[in-house]
């Protein structure tokens, strides 16, 4: 992650001191974006669903809905990083908070020292999960390969296997086979390297590759939804709407 591109955090805890705690440790960073906070365990799913954050402090004992169980309801890929934060300091906690791929344990009460060290630490898993190598064809100059890397991993795709791309704020989100995959790239810049050939744009945030169309289906005002071949439905725009159709050999 490049040094402009600031760490968006969600906060959980039932305890409002704990939440103006670290609040206030976040706002001595100018790398991080507090986008919300969250008392409670459905509020928490709720928000990181709808926010997507980078990173999430989150509380593991919460009354209905701990922190794990959070866990379980979050439908956004790739998942935010974690760092569990909680007054009690039974190892069972520890375990499975590792063992969920946490970045981090916080064990209140907790030195402003400590609180820098769990976030430097998970700076570090947010630098190599936005990793990315891009390979060119040297025929058409357009893009060929891209390599993925997502904290220790390497995931390479062929272009063509590419279903979609989504513009997400600084990043562009690449959806491969039901996955997702962040990268530090405008969205601009990542439709330069497509080949115009085989994606479209079909929005002002959206790029289908034309093969995983099935089918349009008509709305109102010139307007239609490109469903994918996993079902996936995407708006296409009337500005964008004769690019596609040409891609496809159709009239719209």
């Amino acid at each position: 992650m490049s040094d402009d591109a600031k760490i968006r955090v969600l906060v959980v805890d039932d305890e409002p001191h704990a939440r103006e705690y670290l609040r206030l440790l976040l706002a001595d960073d100018a790398g991080v974006e507090l986008v919300g906070e969250c008392a409670d365990g459905y509020e928490a799913a709720a928000a990181v669903n709808e926010h997507a954050p980078d990173l999430v402090f989150l509380d593991v004992k919460m009354p209905e809905v701990d922190g794990f169980a959070v866990l379980d309801r979050l439908k956004v890929e790739p998942a935010p990083f974690v760092i569990f934060v909680t007054a009690y300091p039974e190892r069972d906690h520890a375990a499975r908070a590792f063992g969920v791929a946490a970045v981090d344990y916080l064990l209140k009460p907790f030195s402003p020292q400590r609180f820098k060290v769990a976030l430097e630490k998970a700076k570090r898993h947010l630098a190599g999960q936005y990793e990315h190598v891009l390979t060119r064809a040297p025929q058409t100059g357009y893009l060929e390969r891209v390599s993925v890397k997502v904290n220790e991993r390497v995931f390479p795709f062929r272009a063509e296997e590419i279903d979609w791309v989504e513009a997400e704020r600084r990043f562009v989100c690449l959806h491969i086979g039901g996955k997702s995959y962040r990268l530090k790239e405008s969205m601009s810049a990542f439709e330069s390297r497509l080949d115009p050939k085989r994606f479209a744009r079909i929005n002002r945030s959206e790029i289908v590759n034309v093969d995983r169309v099935r089918l349009l289906e008509t709305l109102f005002h010139h307007d239609y939804y490109v469903v994918l071949h996993d079902d996936t439905r995407l708006k296409l725009t009337r500005n964008f709407s004769q690019r596609l159709a040409a891609l496809l050999g159709c009239k719209l």
